[in-house]
């Protein structure tokens, strides 16, 4: 009979220390504190490290589009943002990228192509969206001919790339007398080199002359657009960092000697352009924006996501270009806000 109580007493004790194992009131509060400490640590707040190539409004406006949609889509509270600019450095755009990996951020976005090209390098794991990338081929060194629309790699993203064909129809439309187009860009730039190609094969199918005009920085634009305007009757300037950060310096060449500027982005356009078919910076930022949600909260798989472009184009003027050039613009283009 002792030993009957004995055995009943063990056997309560031990089911007691079983129950406290398994969750008795005291460690449910124990596990709630621990998950309230891993929230209050951040551990489902995503940070995104964003590296920008140079201030530029065209840029600019990707990187809002971005963080707008990420703070929709993720919540502004559940979102971490760490903002750098490169200045155009490559240096610097390296420190920045390079950072960003040390920090072990949830993903990497590189706005133009210098922060992919670098991003790129530095990471084959961190999922990395482009933005205000013209042609990601180019860009990352792929073969055209094994361009499928998606990298393979830890890398996708959105393109600024506008219709050529159309920017081509457009300068035609507004310069119907043209004998001549220069085909300005940088030479350091692989997407305006790709853009500046495309043109060229538009401008032989309608048996228009053009030369290309290449400046390797801002210190030579002066004066090869200077030999531009003085052999062609328009230029065309596609999307270009470099020549987006020294419109100035082309206007003031060009509108003197009364030569028009068909421009691959409204930014150009409003610094030293008559026309352009632009997309919208902000929108393509934006989807970019949507695509990290995609990847960090439901899991898609970057490396199979098709490149994206702007979801529609619009034909703007700069209003004041043109009329000092006396050209009048036909019905369906909006004026670029002065």
């Amino acid at each position: 009979m002792k030993l009957k109580k004995l055995l009943a007493l063990i056997m309560t004790a031990a089911m007691g220390i079983s129950m406290a194992a398994c969750g008795g009131d005291s460690g449910s509060g124990e596990s709630s504190a621990k998950a309230e400490a891993g929230k209050e640590s951040g551990g489902d707040i995503y940070k995104i490290g964003i590296c920008q190539q140079l201030e530029h409004d065209a840029l600019d406006q990707a990187t809002k589009g971005f963080e707008e949609a990420c703070k929709e889509k993720f919540g502004e509270d559940k979102v971490e943002f760490d903002k750098q600019n490169a200045q155009g450095e490559q240096a610097m755009c390296s420190t920045i990228v390079n950072n960003f990996v040390s920090s072990d951020v949830d993903l990497i976005l590189a706005n133009a192509t210098l922060p992919l090209q670098t991003a790129a390098q530095a990471t084959s794991e961190i999922p990395i969206l482009g933005t205000s990338i013209t042609d990601y081929a180019s860009a990352l060194g792929i073969d055209p001919a094994d361009w499928t629309g998606v990298t393979g790699v830890n890398i996708s993203g959105t393109s600024d790339l506008a219709p050529i064909d159309k920017q081509e129809d457009m300068l035609l439309e507004l310069v119907p007398d043209v004998k001549q187009v220069g085909i300005l860009y940088c030479s350091a730039e692989v997407n305006s080199e790709y853009q500046a190609k495309l043109f060229a094969e538009e401008l032989e199918k309608d048996g228009i002359a053009y030369k290309e005009y290449t400046a390797a920085d801002s210190n030579e634009i002066q004066s090869v657009v200077t030999n531009a305007v003085g052999e062609c009757d328009a230029l065309y300037v596609p999307t270009d960092n470099t020549m987006a950060n020294n419109t100035e310096i082309i206007n003031n060449v060009c509108l003197p000697a009364k030569i028009p500027v068909i421009a691959g982005e409204q930014g150009i356009c409003a610094g030293c352009g008559v026309a352009t078919l632009s997309i919208s910076y902000y929108d393509i930022g934006y989807k970019a924006g949507e695509m990290a949600y995609e990847i960090l909260a439901e899991g898609a798989d970057v490396s199979a996501m098709e490149i994206a472009t702007a979801p529609e184009v619009t034909k703007m003027y700069n209003s004041a270009i043109c009329e000092e050039l006396g050209l009048t613009i036909p019905e369906g283009y909006e004026k670029i806000a002065e």
